[in-house]
């Protein structure tokens, strides 16, 4: 019985020839043996191969880098093993009409939607620069509108509208209904009763963007420092006590903030660069601006002038 435990728990493969403390030993896997480099003695057989397996089963010769297939798509139902059959041309035709058949099963044809639609809203997303997280959310949601067959009625392009819509919403980049109408080419009016229509179906808040949820992108955009960014959100959470600025769409009101902040701290941005930034007309947002500087006085807190010594009043233009 032992009464010490041993601290050396490593294996060490050595040959009984040799002997080395460094042992020279070669793992032949053509023929399935451990030989010793040194002497030749063949120390174990029937070792299994663990390198990649680069072989390939495909029609043309080479190298098949995909040596196990694509790896599973988490939005796709089952296992992905599926067989597909090709449509070959020299069988009279047997390949074609079995392509066909199988195209026309239930699971096949449900599997092309997703697919389908996971590719436009990745081309969508792309060319609008959304980042990667909101892409997969945005899929989530269409896997979910499909799965429960609550598009039936409505235009495709419309629910890829709207799912990329709500999934910037619930990652805190949130896009103006504008601006996902541009992208998708779907009309307002399209997307507003799409949305209706599914947001029972979502878990997160559907409803309208808030002024303060735009400014930091249009800020960015503008190239404008956090200090404006700061101002222009203080000026935006006390506008919105302004009887005059409560109708006001919240876009109007976020590029009206932005308007008044870059010019009281001597970084002017005029109404025509943030409109196309914005989406928002340049007469709304000088009109905007306007009931924002007749109550300049209310809105011009300490916060804002005692912070920051370039903030001056008299910077701000006349509307």
């Amino acid at each position: 019985m032992l009464n010490t435990i041993d601290e050396n728990f490593s294996v060490r493969l050595v040959c009984r020839n040799c002997r080395d403390e460094i042992p020279n030993i070669i793992e032949d896997f053509s023929s399935g043996d451990l030989v010793c480099g040194d002497c030749g003695l063949v120390l174990g057989d029937r070792i299994i191969d663990t390198r990649s397996e680069w072989r390939t089963f495909a029609d043309s010769e080479g190298d098949d880098p995909s040596r196990v297939g694509n790896s599973a798509n988490p939005f796709l139902d089952g296992d992905q093993l599926d067989t597909v059959i090709a449509r070959g041309n020299n069988d009279a035709g047997l390949s074609k009409h079995l392509n066909r058949t199988q195209g026309r099963a239930k699971d096949q044809q449900h599997q092309s939607a997703l697919i389908h639609g996971y590719q436009e809203i990745t081309a969508l997303c792309d060319a609008f620069g959304i980042s990667k997280s909101i892409v997969d959310i945005a899929k989530q949601l269409y896997k979910k509108v499909t799965d429960e067959n609550l598009q039936r009625g409505r235009s495709n392009d419309a629910v890829i509208a709207v799912c990329i819509f709500q999934a910037c919403r619930q990652s805190g980049a949130p896009r103006t209904f504008k601006e996902i109408c541009a992208l998708t080419k779907v009309s307002l009016r399209e997307v507003s009763r799409t949305l209706k229509v599914l947001k029972s179906k979502f878990t997160t808040d559907t409803s309208l963007t808030s002024s303060k949820d735009l400014i930091e992108r249009f800020c960015s955009n503008l190239k404008l420092d956090n200090e404006v960014w700061r101002i222009s959100t203080i000026l935006n959470k006390s506008a919105a006590d302004l009887e005059n600025i409560s109708g006001k769409n919240p876009t109007s009101i976020a590029s009206a903030c932005i308007f008044m902040a870059s010019q009281l701290v001597g970084q002017p941005r005029d109404a025509k660069l943030i409109s196309q930034i914005s989406g928002i007309g340049e007469p709304t947002i000088k009109s905007t601006y306007k009931i924002l500087y007749s109550h300049r006085k209310k809105l011009l807190v300490a916060d804002i002038m005692d912070r920051n010594p370039k903030a001056l009043e008299s910077n701000l233009a006349l509307p």
